[in-house]
């Protein structure tokens, strides 16, 4: 008597929790493993820091305190440097995993966008704060001394820059084929978000048009957010920390849902 063998069907999506928190693992182990990536990330900012602000030195009079030194102005650049390139730079092993083939197999698998989008992103974002909080080591050397709710809020702000320029990366590396475009596009458009951020020079002071185009910035509240937990003294009236932290909140979740509405929109051409 010939036995019958029920079969039971593979499940047609496995949910969205534990593919993020794989990608996430993924992006961390990968980007360590790459020590030059690492140096690269904390070194040129700190030589940038360094170099510029001892350039300027006591010539630059920003903000609201006039005697306030350009190195420790450009403290709050330099970090924001640092998140926005790692953030961005994160984001070009979308293009790695697209001509190795990885990310094909991911959309074939049971897994929603949703997932990819959300471990991807967050893996960026991690790094990017991680990066961005180790900087803080030279916080002493400018005079900057922390509190538990300083220290807080500058995590928290540090994150949300880095989680938004991260989900912006995934949009734009997502239909791209080669790192040569996805490097066009950062000189072309992310350079000038960060120069036009407040990270070199203060809104005060500059032409009008350069005034509006800091002020359109998104970039810029998280700056002057980052300023204000910093340096208190130099904060400016225009940009108080609570509505910052809002606007930069609300171009978090814009930047995520164009990462969403990207990666569902187009398709993944396998490799050539």
């Amino acid at each position: 008597m010939a036995t019958q063998v029920q079969t039971i069907p593979a499940p047609t999506n496995v949910g969205t929790l534990l593919p993020s928190i794989s990608l996430w693992q993924r992006e961390i182990v990968r980007f360590y493993r790459q020590r030059s990536r690492v140096i690269g990330v904390i070194v040129s900012p700190v030589l940038f820091w360094i170099v510029i602000g001892s350039g300027f030195g006591s010539s630059f009079r920003g903000g609201n305190a006039s005697s306030q030194h350009y190195l420790d102005f450009f403290f709050v650049g330099a970090l924001t440097m640092i998140v926005l390139f790692t953030s961005i730079f994160a984001m070009m092993s979308l293009i790695e995993d697209r001509n190795e083939g990885f990310l094909l197999t991911v959309l074939v698998a049971p897994v929603s966008r949703s997932a990819i989008v959300l471990g991807k992103v967050l893996g960026g974002a991690t790094l990017s704060a991680i990066q961005g909080l180790i900087f803080l080591v030279f916080a002493p050397l400018v005079g900057i001394h922390f509190t538990i709710a300083t220290f807080g809020l500058t995590a928290l702000t540090v994150f949300l820059v880095a989680f938004s320029l991260t989900a912006l990366g995934f949009a734009i590396a997502w239909p791209m084929d080669s790192t040569q475009g996805f490097h066009a596009i950062i000189n072309l458009f992310l350079i000038p978000l960060w120069l036009l951020s407040g990270s070199l020079f203060p809104l005060a002071g500059a032409s009008f048009w350069i005034r509006l185009l800091m002020r359109i910035n998104p970039l810029t509240y998280g700056t002057e957010a980052l300023r204000t937990l910093l340096f208190p003294f130099s904060a400016s009236p225009d940009f108080p920390l609570a509505s910052s932290i809002l606007i930069l909140g609300i171009f978090s979740a814009l930047m995520f849902a164009l990462a969403f509405f990207m990666a569902n929109r187009r398709t993944t051409k396998p490799a050539a």
